[in-house]
């Protein structure tokens, strides 16, 4: 008798086993990159319940697996959240950011043109800020690359540098930075 309820038990807990996998190995592939540090708790549920599994308590490897489903569930719902606030924040830095270089390009290629510079700027601050421009640039391009690849944490991080870069080059030259990038 207890052979076959064993029996009975161990197809469900396979069953569950598998399903909890195949919902963490979805979630970890798309939502998951967005809370890696939560992507763990489904990883650890799974392989408790493939422990159980192996020493054959069929009933404690279901319900391992059905509690890695709902962690599994939690996390795709945090990752679609965490995705969603990371597009917000990308878009609101689309926004601004080009504009703010555009601006500092316009300032830039004014004094170049410029006879005498204004007082408190001189050539050596306006060669510095024709090099934070480029590098503004670059790290701008290299943001957009990687929100078309798809990793915006990436692309966040890349565009704060250059958020950065452009306060450090606005403020030798004297323009007023945006409440936005300070």
């Amino acid at each position: 008798f207890l052979v076959s309820c064993e029996s009975a038990d161990k197809a469900p807990a396979a069953n569950g086993i598998s399903a909890a996998q195949s919902a963490f190995d979805a979630v970890n592939g798309g939502a998951g990159k967005n809370v890696p540090s939560q992507v763990g708790a489904g990883e650890w549920g799974i392989d408790g319940a493939r422990a159980a599994f192996d020493k054959n308590d069929y009933k404690a490897a279901l319900t391992g697996a059905q509690d890695a489903a709902a962690k599994t569930k939690d996390v795709a719902a945090a990752g679609a959240a965490k995705k969603a606030e990371l597009a917000k924040t990308w878009e609101d830095m689309c926004g601004g950011l080009p504009r703010v270089a555009e601006a500092i390009k316009s300032r830039v290629d004014i004094l170049s043109q410029s006879k005498k510079l204004p007082a408190g700027l001189d050539k050596d601050t306006l060669e510095a800020a024709k090099a934070g421009l480029a590098s503004l640039n670059q790290s701008w391009t290299e943001a957009s690359d990687a929100a078309k690849s798809g990793n915006m944490s990436d692309a966040i991080a890349k565009a704060q540098a250059a958020q950065a870069k452009a306060v450090e080059v606005m403020t030798p030259l004297n323009m007023q930075v945006p409440e936005a990038a300070k």
